[in-house]
């Protein structure tokens, strides 16, 4: 009887030989590779919120002024500012010594002084401390992120239990009545991340992972630079005028996006250069693995554990995400650094996309000089 083979009854293409034909070493390392993104995606966001804890939230103290104080003699004034900065300097050592360190006090000369700190993204809250009775105010930044506002809040109600006062909050920087929880930025950001990333995979995918030449690669770019400016005006219109989302200007927010976007694609391109198609893996480790749990969205900073915490302002998500809440609620304060993390992300991404293909071109003229010594020596 003759032994059943492959799909065609031929012995020498039996089930074996097929396994090894579809499935080459080359299949067999990118599926693991695969693997490896999926655990690393599950052991990134599994990690960074399975519990949120506060660590260090940036935190200003004042005591408010009295009343009668505008009215006291300077001697009386002196006296009472004298009061009121030891008062303030024993809250901020207390606030230091809380077990676990949550907070991260710091002395503001007035609660105006701890106001505009707030605004200007220096600290995410204030301790506004009554001299004459027992009920002192917390101010907080809803804009900044709910949950964080949250978190200072159930630190501060158990700080102040403790001394037998009561607490009232106020949102300094309330969120917009469309952006619940206030994580429109973060998914304005994500989507704009996606587009960036998904974009630079389409150029590989139809014209080949690495660029044949250095002006395949600057075409690239450039690709890569007008898809940018266009779905950076568009996200920016869709979550502000389209949507009502955010608020903050238009304008910021396209620059923020095609700059976010440029960089997202120009780090997908610069991985593609180096690894080909397995470039897009790396992408997505960096930006979505690594980048979108770190980011600040859900959980900001402070709430984060320690590794993703150190990570986040310098990723393209964290960074972004940062900027556009300034933009959203600070009117822009305090996004120069994110701005400028993401255009190093851009301009250093785009130089290893243009090196690696002129290294892929020097190379490709070496092996073709090679062959032609090798022919006339053969001849």
């Amino acid at each position: 009887m003759t032994p059943r083979g492959g799909l065609d009854r031929d012995p020498s293409t039996g089930f074996l030989h097929e396994l090894k034909d579809a499935v080459s070493l080359r299949t067999a390392l990118l599926v693991l590779g695969v693997l490896a993104v999926q655990l690393a995606f599950i052991a990134s966001y599994i990690g960074a919120f399975h519990q949120p804890k506060p660590h260090e939230i940036p935190i200003a103290v004042a005591v408010a002024a009295p009343a009668a104080e505008a009215a006291a003699d300077p001697a009386q004034a002196a006296a009472a500012k004298k009061r009121m900065e030891a008062a303030t300097d024993q809250a901020v050592e207390r606030l230091k010594q809380l077990p676990g360190k949550p907070l991260k006090p710091s002395a503001s000369s007035s609660e105006a002084n701890a106001v505009a700190r707030i605004k200007d993204r220096g600290v995410d809250g204030a301790l506004i401390i009554s001299p004459t009775g027992t009920e002192d105010r917390l101010l907080v930044a809803g804009g900044a992120g709910a949950s964080l506002s949250q978190a200072l809040e159930e630190v501060m109600v158990k700080v102040e239990g403790a001394q037998k006062r009561t607490l009232k909050v106020v949102d300094v920087v309330p969120e917009a009545a469309g952006d619940a929880r206030g994580l429109s930025s973060f998914y304005l950001v994500v989507g704009w991340c996606v587009g960036g990333y998904l974009c630079a995979s389409a150029l590989a995918i139809s014209a080949g992972a690495k660029p044949a030449n250095p002006a395949r690669a600057v075409i690239r770019l450039a690709t890569m630079a007008v898809y940018a400016v266009v779905a950076g005006l568009l996200g920016a219109v869709i979550a502000g005028p389209i949507l009502d989302a955010l608020p903050g200007s238009v304008m910021a927010f396209w620059g923020l996006g095609s700059l976010l976007v440029f960089a997202v694609g120009a780090i997908t391109l610069s991985f593609q250069g180096l690894a080909g198609i397995v470039g897009i893996g790396l992408a997505i480790l960096l930006v979505v693995v690594l980048g979108n749990p770190s980011a600040g969205g859900a959980y900001p900073y402070p709430l984060l554990p320690g590794f993703w915490q150190h990570i986040g302002p310098v990723l393209p998500p964290g960074a972004g995400t940062f900027a556009a809440r300034s933009i959203a609620y600070f009117k822009g304060n305090g996004a120069g650094g994110a701005f400028l993390t993401l255009a190093a992300w851009a301009v250093g991404a785009a130089a290893v996309t243009l090196v690696m293909a002129f290294v892929r071109q020097d190379k490709k003229e070496l092996e073709k000089e090679r062959g032609t010594a090798a022919e006339e020596a053969s001849a």
